[in-house]
């Protein structure tokens, strides 16, 4: 495991101590595919939308995109892919079993939620068939087409005007980012820097100045550590000792600033407690993508931090009145 790898490990657990994120650089860096900071939203609590179809329907929104070329967000962020849906015509047809042919307009939009703004909208119908309305209306969403000229120019539209806001406000994001970094809010400035799609043409300056938030981060880890790691040896200058500073020098990554100083201290320890003390620095590993690694545990960092944080109510709201 490179030692990216294990920061990331270590980050997430000392932030969240829930689970560690590995979405988004699978999906964003895939061949296929192209990242753009896009939900999906199905509500479950509207009329036309039965209670339980909610996963489904968010489900086949997710392979929509996918389909497109697009990995999207695996959380509620700024800008998100919707629908609505509209029975239209019902026949019902005699058994046994008796079953229900419901045709049914399913309206798709990208909004920018927190404007209220509609990017891009069109409709499909859809026939579902089932021996219930619930049943008809899942099998409806089975069926729902994804990848036709009509719904490719939705995402593309939608894509555009995604493209077209990060053109425009990326040179203030970056700002933001950097002026959280230096009150040593790392995880914010990294979401804020990790929205940043690559088609932006501020993407390059947002990819620099998160590489320069991220050693930020790393640096103060170091910091806080190595005085760990310190304060553990001192009190105990024997195996026990060497063990519990161990436990905070395995969290030292080359990268990071003090680095060197953490070094001396292993090696004081290391002359002191010789082979009882089974531990060693990390190093760099040979052969491999060291700068594609960095720059997918910095961005890894804002994907855990936007993955947890509330959604805007204000959002949610809008949304429903579409629905």
């Amino acid at each position: 495991m490179s030692h990216y790898h294990l920061l990331f490990k270590i980050i997430m657990k000392k932030i969240f101590s829930i689970f560690a994120v590995a979405l988004m650089s699978a999906s964003m860096f895939a061949a296929e595919t192209e990242y753009l900071p896009i939900s999906v939203y199905a509500a479950d609590d509207t009329e036309s939308f039965p209670r339980g179809a909610k996963a489904m329907m968010e489900n086949k929104l997710t392979q929509l995109l996918t389909k497109n070329g697009i990995a999207g967000l695996d959380y509620m962020g700024q800008f998100v892919l919707t629908v609505t849906t509209t029975p239209t015509d019902k026949d019902v047809i005699p058994g046994p079993p008796m079953k229900i042919s419901e045709k049914m307009e399913m309206n798709l939009y990208i909004v920018d939620a927190y404007a209220k703004t509609i990017f891009s909208s069109t409709s499909l119908t859809v026939r579902g068939l089932g021996e219930t309305e619930n049943k008809c209306y899942l099998n409806a969403i089975s069926h729902m087409p994804l990848q036709t000229p009509q719904v490719a120019k939705f995402i593309e539209d939608g894509k555009q005007k995604i493209i077209a806001y990060y053109d425009h406000e990326g040179e203030a994001l970056i700002k933001k980012a950097q002026f959280l970094a230096k009150k040593k809010e790392y995880e914010e400035a990294l979401w804020i820097i990790s929205l940043i799609p690559q088609q932006s043409k501020h993407y390059d300056a947002a990819l620099a100045a998160g590489q320069e938030i991220y050693q930020m981060q790393l640096d103060n880890e170091c910091n806080i550590y190595l005085a760990a790691a310190r304060q553990a040896w001192a009190a105990e200058q024997n195996a026990k000792g060497a063990a519990a500073a161990g436990e905070y020098l395995m969290n030292i990554l080359p990268d990071a600033g003090c680095y060197d100083e953490a070094m001396e201290l292993y090696r004081e320890i290391k002359g002191k407690v010789l082979d009882d003390w089974k531990f060693e620095m990390k190093k760099y590993q040979d052969g491999v993508d060291l700068e594609r690694q960095r720059i997918d545990a910095m961005r890894q960092v804002g994907v855990a931090y936007g993955n947890h944080q509330p959604a805007q109510t204000t959002s949610i709201e809008f949304l429903r009145t579409l629905l």
